[in-house]
């Protein structure tokens, strides 16, 4: 039986970030919009063709975006806020606007971002589409049809991708001022899916992919149930054109039940975190509808055991033998993998990459499994080479540290807990920081600039000495220290200039750890991150950050400088993670690293520390049903972490870009003595699960967007401190920007701190009175 090989997605960047530099170079001015089209188009080409050349029966189009796939299907239906509109006739500069904001004086623009959050469970973030009382919608881009065509045009079998009516609602949020919810606008935005998907009829499209990852979810059924039918129907009307229902991240559950009901022509599964589905599946979705089987994992970097996905697959496949025919697929785009592996020959040892899949792997993969099925032997060399190295890692001794496995067993309750109640901690804590009110900070991080860059590089080729280099951190840091001081910050940091990245630092210190070479994936618009590799046993040989935390508190006499660590739970979850024990074990062996760690900054005199958690909402299951082990174990790991420090050691800790008010309660219960917490971008929410849960401990919401070039006023930040000072005693309020500098410049961050720091001065004032 022969069945079609596809993927649901690819990675955007270039095999070496040749987008990232594209759409950094237009921002910039050094890049026209000609050159990024052109850029873009021969990028998709090279993508299309790799895909290809691996036997791949047809090819995602549609996936490629120069910043959120997000925010493209909502500018191509045209759900373009006002304040946008006025940019660039709701042109290019609109969009980028949208994904990162406009700050123009010279032409009296103004426009901040739109809010930004995580794609499901994944370090990828979305924009957020914002939907007011009276939108209206159109085709205001025809994107996925122009790469369809060229796609044609190069001789590609292609099929294109949008994500879908209901999911691009479900996604969005209330407008400003507005009241209905997005999802009631589902019958205005039709029509527009209609008028698109009519369009890629008459260009040739047999199939459309329609992402709908909320199917993933827990649904209101009365609700999403009459929505899907209603947007299904309609999209039935477009006659030659076949549908895939695509979600992805998880187990479908309840929601199989109907979905599989919906007029569509094929359904896609995920296999890899949805395998749970596979036996309801099989009965309940109809013999005329297309399977699509996720087998591939599209999230993590391990090789496949391909002996045992076709089994799977071979299941399928016997029980649709009468059937529509079956496809073999990513379990989701393959946007979260690194690109090729390729780079990494001869910087990896050959064991371990013999270990690892990235995306061009796993298309092989894929291609692999559709061959077996057909003819096994002509592909039995591929399968028995496969069988050999998923052997080698399961019996390889640089695996398992049994001294590691044995701390971790023998932990007990004390491990977890604090000398002393928060109340008790804050009095002492007063007594020995003796900060102002309204304490000013940073979450950490500073401007990486073209210098830091470039001294870096030349350390890793031997251009610099250790020496030199250490020396070159030094006066960064000292002058990092010394601007903060004159700006009249509070608690300072000393910038991270010796950092790449605020979880592979932390990684290239512990064992159990290796490191790619070219191994990016997109993290927001631009900015891509190179994860770690997870393959053993955590420990820590050595103390990671002490000498560098004490330098920097010896350039300030007078105020204290935070230690900056990165939380169990965010390594975790920003790295690839190994797959054969539980997370919270692993996160576990990372957290009584970073103790040690913690312990160590305490002894050396760093009074402040902090533990950065960004992405414990991220871990967040999709499932309710799974809520409960997940904070239980992610709040006991942080813990671990922190709670080995005397009571006038203050502990902080940061959150950014999630809905929190599912997770409030977890908050609460690490115990952290202040909490930075992002704030600006979300339209004060945070202010809504302050109210319903409360907050005993001390936070900082943050006062400005720094994923935008915009420098926020006075007055802007002024009023959006008021509205916290409603919900926060005066005495727990901090005040500091949402989330780190490193991605900015100097001059933007020095006004927006200076600003920031006249906000708190003020506010003084003001309490005083």
């Amino acid at each position: 039986m022969s069945i079609k090989s596809t993927i649901l997605g690819f990675p955007r960047m270039g095999s070496d970030r040749q987008l990232k530099k594209l759409v950094e170079g237009f921002w910039s001015g050094k890049v026209t919009e000609q050159e990024l089209a052109e850029g873009s188009k021969q990028l998709r080409a090279d993508h299309w063709a790799l895909q290809a050349s691996y036997g791949l029966t047809e090819v995602p189009v549609g996936d490629f975006s120069y910043y959120d796939h997000v925010l493209d299907a909502a500018f191509a239906a045209g759900i373009i806020p006002e304040r946008y509109q006025q940019v660039d006739n709701a042109g290019t500069q609109a969009y980028f606007a949208m994904g990162r904001g406009l700050q123009n004086k010279s032409i009296g623009i103004d426009v901040p971002s739109l809010e930004m959050k995580k794609w499901f469970d994944t370090n990828y973030h979305y924009m957020v589409p914002e939907v007011a009382d009276n939108q209206t919608f159109n085709l205001h881009s025809t994107k996925v049809v122009d790469e369809y065509k060229e796609a044609k045009a190069l001789g590609y079998a292609a099929r294109p991708v949008v994500l879908g009516p209901v999911s691009l609602l479900a996604l969005s949020k209330t407008a400003k001022g507005s009241s209905t919810k997005p999802l009631e606008h589902l019958a205005g935005l039709l029509p527009v899916y209609v008028e698109l998907f009519g369009q890629l009829a008459a260009a040739g499209a047999e199939w459309v992919q329609v992402d709908e990852p909320v199917l993933s979810l827990d649904l209101d059924a009365a609700v999403y149930q009459a929505a899907f039918v209603q947007a299904y129907t309609e999209l039935a009307q477009v006659s030659g054109l076949k549908y895939l229902l695509t979600s992805y991240f998880g187990r479908l559950g309840d929601n199989l039940s109907w979905a599989a009901t919906l007029p569509v022509h094929g359904i896609h599964l995920d296999l890899v975190r949805g395998s749970a589905d596979l036996d309801a599946a099989l009965e309940l979705i109809p013999t005329d509808k297309v399977i699509s089987a996720g087998l591939i994992n599209g999230r993590n970097i391990w090789k496949a055991n391909l002996d045992k996905q076709l089994a799977t697959l071979t299941k399928i496949v016997s029980a649709r033998q009468s059937a529509a025919p079956v496809w073999v697929s990513s379990s989701c785009s393959l946007l979260h993998s690194p690109h090729s592996l390729k780079p990494e020959v001869g910087h990896l040892d050959e064991e371990t990459l013999g270990w690892l899949s990235f995306a061009e792997e796993k298309v092989e993969e894929i291609t692999i499994l559709a061959a077996a099925i057909a003819d096994r032997e002509s592909v039995a060399e591929q399968l028995q080479r496969n069988a050999a190295n998923v052997l080698s890692r399961q019996q390889s001794e640089r695996i398992t540290r049994p001294a590691v496995q044995q701390r971790l067993a023998a932990l007990d309750e004390s491990s977890y807990t604090r000398q002393a109640a928060f109340n008790v901690r804050q009095a002492v804590q007063r007594d020995t920081l003796k900060l102002p009110l309204f304490p000013t900070t940073t979450i950490g991080s500073f401007p990486q600039t073209a210098e830091v860059r470039k001294a870096r590089a030349q350390f890793r080729k031997g251009a610099l000495s250790q020496e030199e280099y250490l020396q070159f951190l030094d006066v960064e840091t000292r002058k990092c220290i010394e601007w903060q001081d004159e700006a009249g910050l509070d608690v300072l940091v000393h910038g991270e200039f010796e950092r790449t990245d605020m979880v592979e630092f932390f990684g290239e210190h512990l064992e159990g750890f290796v490191f790619t070479k070219r191994g990016w994936v997109q993290s927001y618009g631009s900015r891509c991150v190179k994860p770690p590799v997870i393959f053993g046993d955590v420990s820590r040989p050595h103390a990671m950050t002490v000498d560098v935390a004490k330098f920097a508190q010896s350039c300030s006499p007078n105020k204290p400088v935070k230690g900056m660590l990165t939380g169990p739970v965010t390594i975790l979850q920003w790295s690839f993670v190994r797959d054969d024990q539980p997370r919270s074990q692993t996160a576990g062996q990372i957290a009584l690293a970073i103790r040690d760690e913690v312990v160590d900054l305490e002894a050396a005199g760093i009074r402040v520390i902090q533990v950065d958690e960004p992405a414990i909402r991220e871990g967040l299951p999709l499932r309710k049903a799974d809520y409960e082990a997940y904070l239980k174990w992610s709040v006991d790991v942080f813990r671990l972490a922190t709670t080995g420090v005397r009571n006038e050691t203050q502990i902080h800790t940061h959150f950014c870009y999630s809905d929190f008010n599912e997770i409030f309660t977890a908050i609460k219960s690490l115990d952290a003595d202040v909490i930075t917490i992002e704030n600006s971008k979300s339209d004060l929410k945070l202010l809504g699960a302050l109210e319903v849960h409360g907050y005993a401990a001390e936070i900082g919401p943050g006062l400005y967007d720094i994923h935008s070039p915009r420098v926020p006023s006075v007055e802007e930040m002024a009023a959006r401190f008021a509205a916290l000072q409603k919900y926060i005693p005066a005495e727990n309020l901090w005040a500091n920007p949402d989330c780190g500098l490193k991605t900015r410049g100097w001059p933007e961050v020095k006004e927006s701190l200076t600003n920031l720091v006249a906000v708190a001065v003020a506010a003084r004032k003001a309490h005083a009175a």
